[in-house]
């Protein structure tokens, strides 16, 4: 059996021991410490945001998000449907309803079209959105500015979801830094990693603040423990924000190894109809956390995303379909949806391929060797 071939597997850089041990050899062996100050530093730094929140998850982060712009029962929350379910689950912690937004073809993120359409109709229901939050999927920007003009013209703030785009950039401005908070994620999967942990970016002082009082169980300043708000173990450690540290300082070369390996793919299927990818539109950088293609079985010969994904799972290569939309999923049956179908279409169609910064060429030639085997 060959080598399993990873779809993203966690890089280490060399330098995260460091910071770890520092952690060990000061006994900040803890939730907070220096590893966690720094690493928010780092965060603002390499964002240009002006605060940062280093936190448990991604998840996490749209948690408190959701809390800082006062989402309650029964207020209503538009939300990219195409994406991970962590985008959504959130809402549903406050009590709010997910109103489901498609995707357009370009870059498959929010659609503007549908998103204002949303906003037209539940204004005229008396029911306003208290926030969106537009996905940056797999590292690819959505349109950010025609996003900002829509809930600019009606007053609505934007929880942007950039947990797979660290690294990529709109117009020179980094994602996460569009809308009034922004969200990142450290998963093992993504482009660097604390092994688990998130972020919450914001140039609004007091919500990060706050964020950082609820995340810590909303101790109130007392010497006892006293609370007068509802809180939350959301803080990262110390030592996970180590590795934090360490990963930030390749995080410049795994946007580059990730950018190689889809450049590769698309060379390698330059001749084959019936394989697309997303482009990055002018103005945009993409990180390309995950290179991802559709296959068209109309100009394949028949052949199939899923014809795919078997073929490379029995060769031990790791890949999966693209996310099942938010709106098809059972938990969210009921939800509202704006849309004509687009993400649907992308998720029979779409399939990940290894994109991780530690592939080889030879990793990268026997993934697309096997894909070809197929379409032949």
């Amino acid at each position: 059996m060959n080598n399993k071939i990873w779809l993203s597997s966690p890089h280490m850089g060399g330098k995260e021991q460091e910071f770890v041990k520092e952690a060990f050899d000061t006994n900040w062996v803890a939730p907070l410490g220096p590893n966690v100050d720094g690493l928010e530093k780092d965060l603002e730094a390499f964002t240009g945001a002006k605060h940062a929140a280093a936190l448990s998850s991604g998840t996490s982060a749209i948690h408190l998000a959701l809390i800082m712009l006062g989402v309650k029962a029964g207020d209503y929350v538009l939300c990219q449907s195409f994406t991970f379910s962590a985008s959504a689950n959130p809402i549903a912690y406050q009590g709010a309803t997910p109103v489901f937004i498609d995707s357009e073809k370009d870059t498959w993120n929010m659609s503007p079209e549908y998103l204002e359409k949303a906003i037209i109709e539940l204004i005229s229901k008396d029911q306003k959105p208290k926030a969106i939050i537009p996905v940056h999927l797999y590292g690819v920007p959505a349109k950010m500015d025609e996003i900002m003009a829509i809930v600019a013209k009606y007053d609505i703030p934007v929880i942007e979801d950039a947990a797979e785009a660290l690294g990529s950039t709109l117009n020179g401005k980094a994602c996460g830094t569009y809308g009034q908070l922004g969200v990142l994620s450290f998963n093992g999967n993504k482009i660097i990693t604390t092994s688990g942990g998130g972020a919450l970016i914001s140039d609004n002082e007091d919500y990060i603040t706050r964020s950082r009082f609820l995340a810590t169980q909303a101790r109130d300043n007392a010497p006892h423990y006293q609370h007068s708000h509802i809180g939350y173990n959301y803080r990262m450690s110390n030592i996970t924000a180590g590795i934090g540290r360490g990963q930030m300082l390749v995080l410049n070369d795994r946007v580059a190894q990730r950018r190689f390996n889809f450049e590769f793919y698309k060379k390698a299927f330059a001749g084959y109809v019936g394989i697309s990818f997303v482009e990055e539109l002018p103005g945009a950088f993409a990180n390309r956390w995950l290179t991802c293609i559709l296959v068209d079985s109309n100009l394949t010969n028949g052949k199939t995303r899923e014809d795919i994904r078997i073929a490379l799972e029995k060769e031990n290569i790791e890949c999966r379909p693209l996310w099942k939309p938010m709106h098809l999923q059972p938990i969210f049956a009921d939800a509202p949806f704006y849309g004509d179908g687009t993400a649907e279409k992308l998720f029979k169609d779409g399939l990940c391929l290894p994109s991780g910064s530690n592939l080889t060429e030879k990793d990268l030639n026997r993934v697309v060797e096997a894909i070809k085997l197929v379409l032949n």
